[in-house]
């Protein structure tokens, strides 16, 4: 966490957001299909780069709760939503490997959201993570049955772009990212009519998955 509390205020400008990681979030945020009035969970939400495309499906009737283990990561994504009028925006800091469910859905009740949300979401976050599969548990427990769950991370570009490999290695590790961790495989595995989805050579990959319906 000390890298990010150091370059939390330059974090968006050192990212690479928009010639290559803010096409992915685009695609996340068409595929996983939010609606007006739905609270939605962003793990991981760091300095509130989603923001935009959430809270722009959710209207001001819907919630956003943005998860991030790092105080002034959110001190940015607060300042994001101060200077975008989102008074939607629900910030809680936390590590998302640790929730305990009835302790975050109290925390984010008593911050005006509902105890379990419609959808859930982790963007670039999960391969931050050394045990991301606790993270997947909380992003499942943290919704509702009916839920709409979507990863977005990265692995090492294929084909053609395979020729870029050693930069997107040396991007996610400068990042602390592990690019081999493939979290969305569990998305894979849990959920129903997966969607999938893979841009800037197979760097970034999109799934979005439904929770299965119980017979």
């Amino acid at each position: 966490m000390a890298k990010y509390t150091t370059i939390a205020p330059l974090y968006d400008l050192l990212s690479a957001e928009y010639p290559v990681y803010g096409a992915g979030r685009r695609r996340l945020a068409e595929l996983i299909g939010l609606q007006e009035g739905q609270q939605v969970l962003d793990i991981g939400c760091g300095t509130g780069l989603n923001f935009p495309w959430l809270c722009e499906r959710v209207t001001s009737t819907g919630t956003v709760i943005g998860i991030d283990r790092s105080p002034t990561m959110l001190a940015q994504a607060r300042g994001r939503a101060q200077r975008n009028g989102w008074t939607n925006v629900i910030l809680i800091q936390a590590d998302a490997t640790e929730l305990e469910t009835p302790d975050t859905s109290a925390r984010i009740t008593s911050a005006g959201g509902r105890a379990l949300s419609d959808a859930a979401l982790a963007t670039y976050s999960l391969s931050l993570m050394g045990d991301w599969p606790s993270a997947w548990q909380a992003m499942w427990d943290l919704t509702t049955a009916q839920a709409r769950l979507g990863i977005l991370d990265m692995q090492k570009p294929t084909g053609f772009a395979a020729a870029f490999r050693p930069l997107a290695q040396l991007a996610c590790r400068l990042g602390g990212s592990n690019i081999d961790a493939h979290p969305w495989t569990a998305l894979e595995q849990d959920c129903t009519e997966a969607l999938r989805d893979s841009l800037r050579g197979g760097h970034l990959q999109v799934r979005v998955g439904s929770k299965p319906q119980a017979a």
